[in-house]
């Protein structure tokens, strides 16, 4: 036997390290349980429905504006514990998303809400809680704009985190921040 192919023995006897701590890749349909309570379907913004309350009342007025920020947004399943897959907390995972920028300086942002989709939080109704993630990364990463996609990785917890924008039902201390060139 060759020193070559006994180290790659040794290696694959002793477990690999790089094979162990591979992060675990995530799918956004993975984040939800799966006997998750259904979202109630918000229309609005696609049809021009107006919407109405859970009891039928209209909806209330528009806010004023400059004033969205400091206002909780109403989300699919507000007011209840967000309906998180719990096997997922404390594993090391990768997964794909957008981001909505929280905390940054210029062009650097060290927190921010990973989203399945470009706009969810500005341009239309959150997603539910278990569809957002809150990403806290001490490096931060340098974004030209919040329609770039990324790929974090990091250990997933399973922590509601309330912001001005929306609830996020999971949460990552991020190790690494990618942007996805498209």
């Amino acid at each position: 036997m060759t020193f070559a192919a006994g180290l790659a023995a040794l290696f694959l006897v002793c477990g690999g390290a790089g094979a162990a701590d591979a992060p675990l890749a995530l799918k956004w349909a993975q984040l939800v349980p799966a006997k998750a309570p259904a979202a109630p379907s918000s229309r609005t913004f696609f049809s021009g429905v107006p919407s109405k309350s859970d009891n039928g009342e209209p909806a209330p007025p528009p806010l004023p504006e400059g004033k969205f920020m400091s206002m909780k947004r109403r989300q699919p399943g507000a007011g209840t514990p967000p309906a998180v897959v719990a096997e997922l907390n404390g594993k090391n995972v990768q997964i794909g998303g957008y981001v909505v920028p929280l905390d940054f300086e210029a062009t650097s942002i060290k927190e921010f809400l990973l989203v399945p989709f470009v706009g969810a939080c500005i341009h239309v109704p959150p997603p539910p809680a278990n569809q957002i993630i809150y990403v806290k990364s001490a490096r931060g990463i340098e974004i030209s704009g919040s329609f770039d996609p990324v790929k974090v990785t990091g250990t997933l917890k399973t922590e509601t985190a309330f912001t001005g924008l929306a609830d996020a039902g999971y949460s990552i201390e991020a190790d690494e921040i990618e942007r996805i060139t498209p």
